[in-house]
């Protein structure tokens, strides 16, 4: 996943460096109890990126939140919140899908 204009995720953008975007979905559960995961991200690089997590991780069921503070060309942290507990490897297997590498969960 390289682009000659510096940007990873071949959209050819590299202005969004220390971008923190926040993405909500639709359905909001105020109503049960939130847990929250933190995972580590390899491999980001725009907010295209970003959006792109954050659509996989949205597209798990019980995943109610998802926070990223990208960190170009380094460590990006996204902040999960759920409605119910989520295995581990299946938000790991969501930013696979999205084409990038999870470092590491943590409750």
């Amino acid at each position: 996943m390289s682009n000659a204009t510096g940007c990873g995720c071949g959209c050819g953008s590299n202005a969004n460096k220390g971008l923190i975007i926040e993405t909500r979905s639709a359905a909001e559960t105020t109503d049960l109890k939130a847990n929250t995961v933190t995972l580590e991200i390899d491999g980001m690089t725009c907010g295209h990126c970003v959006a792109s997590v954050a659509e996989e991780l949205l597209a798990v069921r019980g995943v109610s939140d998802v926070d990223i503070d990208l960190a170009a060309g380094g460590t990006s942290t996204a902040t999960v919140t759920t409605s119910a507990p989520v295995e581990n490897s299946v938000l790991e297997a969501a930013i696979t899908e999205a084409g990038y590498t999870p470092v590491s969960v943590s409750a």
